[in-house]
């Protein structure tokens, strides 16, 4: 069996998930705490490359032992995740922990994921939202909100995003299905959340400045249809800044979970949430 963990994490005191040498990163954290706890080096696999500065709520990773299909660990899923907070930073805490088979992986048996990126909806500037909200230029009102919310549903469906994609990628299938995407105030922000099964390089970030294009009134929410349709980077917003950006959660289909029954123990729940649609393409 892997261990399947959910993490939440603060994006600003990393250069992303991916491992760099000698740079601050989210899965050497996980790695470094992994082989405290059992004792061995662990092979730390995560349902996605988040970028420097995008936060997690519900990140996904799974945990094996280094060079090995599993792990052999007679800890129980809640053992872990305690065990574990106590050797991670402030930054970074497990929220739960999961057997899974030892052929799960935690990017490509997902049917889902869901991002959120949050507006403040005042211009002025608040110390306490630094590195954790997008700031506008112009106040957002209710109208305005409303107008990136119709923008928004215009985005939902299979489509080729590749007008949402950052001209530096090399993907090639740019084909994604996004199943929600709404904005909605909550909280005195505007939150832009979107779900889908797959997400391009910088895609969330660039829809997001898109929809305040939208916002602001710079172009009609159905010229969400157009720019789609171009296919081509230059006709979509800009790139809104990762820090307002957070990974919300990641869903898999009940059959690649282990059940309490399964692994023989008793209140071991998925660390992730469970679907049953499309597998998840990035």
């Amino acid at each position: 069996m892997k261990i399947l963990l959910k993490i939440a994490y603060d994006g600003s005191a990393f250069l992303g998930w991916q491992y760099q040498p000698d740079r601050p990163t989210v899965v050497a954290e996980i790695n470094r705490a992994a082989k405290d706890l059992f004792g061995f080096d662990c092979d730390v696999t995560g349902c996605s490359r988040t970028d420097a500065g995008v936060h997690a709520l519900g990140f996904c990773a799974t945990v094996s032992e280094r060079g090995k299909s599993g792990i052999e660990t007679h800890l129980s899923p809640e053992r872990i995740a305690a065990a574990l907070n106590v050797r991670l930073p402030d930054t970074v805490a497990v929220k739960s922990a999961a057997f899974v088979p030892d052929g799960f992986h935690p990017r490509y048996d997902a049917v889902s994921k869901t991002y959120r990126y949050l507006f403040a909806l005042s211009p002025e500037r608040d110390p306490f939202l630094a590195g954790r909200v997008y700031i506008p230029r112009r106040r957002l009102d209710g109208k305005a909100v409303r107008l990136m919310s119709e923008a928004a549903g215009y985005l939902a469906g299979e489509h080729d995003f590749a007008s949402y994609m950052n001209s530096g990628s090399d993907i090639k299938d740019t084909v994604r299905t996004v199943f929600f995407a709404d904005v909605a105030e909550k909280d005195g922000f505007a939150v832009f959340t979107v779900t889908g099964n797959g997400f391009l390089y910088n895609m969330v970030r660039i829809m997001a400045g898109t929809l305040l294009d939208a916002g602001m009134s710079k172009i009609s929410p159905r010229d969400i249809l157009t720019i789609t349709e171009a296919r081509d980077r230059s006709a979509a917003g800009k790139t809104l800044p990762p820090y307002a950006l957070y990974l919300v959660r990641v869903d898999y289909p009940d059959d690649r979970l282990i059940t309490p029954d399964q692994a023989g123990k008793s209140d071991r729940q998925s660390g992730c949430g469970k679907a049953a649609d499309h597998r998840a393409r990035k």
